[in-house]
């Protein structure tokens, strides 16, 4: 069995101005299984990491709702 893990963190190797990175964080954005992506450093990424999760799992919910279980 493979160890699972829940998210990764990406570092510039200097510090981008936002306007200069919002083509890269679009960039991430895209890519299949990304639930998030933000502009700071956070003071946990773990916790960071589970809310993402935790906001995709009830946006799923919420979609499958408004679309009916048929």
């Amino acid at each position: 069995m493979t160890d699972r893990i829940n998210g990764v963190y990406v570092a510039f190797d200097s510090e981008v101005r936002i306007d200069d990175a919002e083509h890269m964080i679009n960039a991430i954005q895209m890519v299949k299984g990304v639930s998030r992506v933000d502009a700071f450093e956070p003071i946990n990424p773990a916790v960071w990491a589970a809310k993402a999760q935790l906001r995709n799992e009830i946006l799923g919910t919420v979609i499958k709702n408004i679309e009916g279980d048929d």
